[in-house]
């Protein structure tokens, strides 16, 4: 009997032992999970590095000083404001379904005038854009700040200038999709 109750007792132990290396292994799994999250990565390979940008094989581009994930390119053709939203919105870049359209303020972060980046819009300009890794077809990017229901902001990558544009107005800007990350 004292020998049955000893190979329980080791059985038992032995099971708790599996259970709790179990329980180690997948709150292992869950931390790196949140770091994949927390660094906005979620399973996607870095592929290069300019400045504080990370890019990964996933199209998205983290900016490591603001936590901002951008799409990797804009939409790549006119589009007016309430398509841009949308556009934005709907976004599924890297498998994220949290995209929308940045802020003047965000897209300020992005401009530095001291790097140059051909558009395919007008030759006579150049984006200026903080890293070669976010790839801007034109120099106007729609923003989300809007003044009333008929004007819009967006920003210019070509002088760093901020503008409200009435949406009657031309729309030969882009979308480049945003997300923050956690």
């Amino acid at each position: 009997m004292k020998k049955r109750q000893g190979l329980l007792t080791t059985a038992i132990f032995m099971a708790l032992v599996f259970m709790a290396g179990l329980l180690f292994l997948a709150g292992e799994a869950s931390a790196q999970q949140g770091k994949n999250k927390a660094e906005g990565v979620s399973g996607a390979r870095e592929i290069s590095k300019d400045g504080r940008f990370i890019a990964y094989d996933n199209g998205t581009v983290l900016d490591t000083q603001t936590n901002l994930m951008w799409a990797a390119n804009d939409n790549g053709s006119e589009i007016n404001q309430a398509n841009a939203k949308s556009y934005c919105e709907n976004y599924r870049g890297g498998g994220y379904t949290d995209w929308r359209m940045p802020t003047q303020n965000e897209l300020a972060k992005l401009y530095d005038p001291k790097k140059t980046q051909a558009n395919k819009c007008e030759t006579k300009a150049n984006n200026h854009i903080a890293t070669d890794l976010i790839h801007l077809s034109c120099y106007w990017v729609w923003a989300s700040d809007t003044n009333g229901s008929d004007v819009a902001a967006f920003f210019r990558f070509d002088g760093g200038r901020r503008y409200m544009n009435h949406l009657a107005g031309p729309n030969s800007h882009r979308a480049l999709p945003v997300r923050s990350v956690k």
